[in-house]
């Protein structure tokens, strides 16, 4: 049974999970689905057709499911999907699609911090990180294990790989390939995400690999089409290696350096 307080308000046409809670003040719209025990805290907004998964949760001022801010928006009934168990904090925002039956996504098990801004068509993988203040311009993807560092600016159409890391105030506007850490602005790649690499249970060998990877990229003075050759003839493809290679060949970009 879910718990809605009595000063929410809530669409008869919302469809709430069991054990669904709804703070104060909150707002749901009428093409709103919300999983089993997913919680509203207070003042939280989810409008447009958004569905979240199972045991999320949404802290004070946040707005979910909105109108894009793409001016090319034409109606219809663009998507906002969120998985299960993701926190999203205070104030965050994240915008519908822009075209008829397109949608925004955020995976399972993400944690999007206070004031970050995920914008019309994102794909945003699972168990992500993004801190305070980073955004997403429109058609962002990120993929699983990523750390977005606090207020990082990520250009429209920026892809940012598996286990990929940027520091804080970081700007992209190119693609970030997977297991790399990059800083600044101008942006840098400084090294690969040895910590990220560990904590998710690569094993030493395979970050040896990544480490050889890195420094054909990005020591050797080689073009990128040179150190993809290079990495292809030099290093075992494991499926890091692979997925690395298969990144960065389908960069539309090209590649932080």
């Amino acid at each position: 049974m879910s718990k809605i307080h009595p000063s929410a308000i809530v669409d008869p046409g919302a469809k709430l999970g069991e054990g669904v809670e709804i703070g104060p003040y909150c707002v749901v719209g009428p093409h709103v689905k919300l999983g089993n025990s997913t919680r509203l805290m207070s003042h939280v907004v989810v409008d447009g057709w958004t569905t979240l998964g199972e045991g999320c949760t949404v802290f004070p001022f946040a707005s979910i499911g909105q109108m894009t801010q793409d001016l090319k928006y034409k109606g219809g009934a663009p998507r906002v999907e969120i998985g299960d168990r993701t926190t999203l904090r205070e104030y965050v925002t994240v915008n519908a699609a822009t075209n008829d039956g397109d949608a925004t996504r955020v995976g399972s098990r993400c944690h999007i911090m206070a004031y970050v801004h995920v914008a019309h068509d994102c794909v945003v993988g699972n168990e992500v990180v993004m801190a305070n203040a980073a955004t997403l311009a429109g058609h962002v993807i990120i993929e699983d294990q990523a750390i977005i560092g606090g207020l990082c600016g990520i250009h429209q159409f920026v892809r940012i790989g598996r286990l990929a890391i940027t520091g804080g105030c970081t700007k992209l506007t190119q693609d970030l390939p997977p297991f790399m850490m990059a800083d600044g602005n101008p942006v840098e790649v400084r090294a690969i995400n040895s910590v990220g690499l560990k904590r998710r249970g690569v094993s030493e060998a395979t970050e040896g690999l990544i480490k050889k990877a890195h420094k054909i990229l990005y020591r050797e003075g080689l073009s990128t089409r040179q150190a993809l050759e290079m990495i292809g003839q030099q290093i075992e493809l494991v499926p890091e290696i692979d997925h690395l290679i298969n990144f960065i060949k389908s960069s539309e970009r090209g590649i932080a350096k």
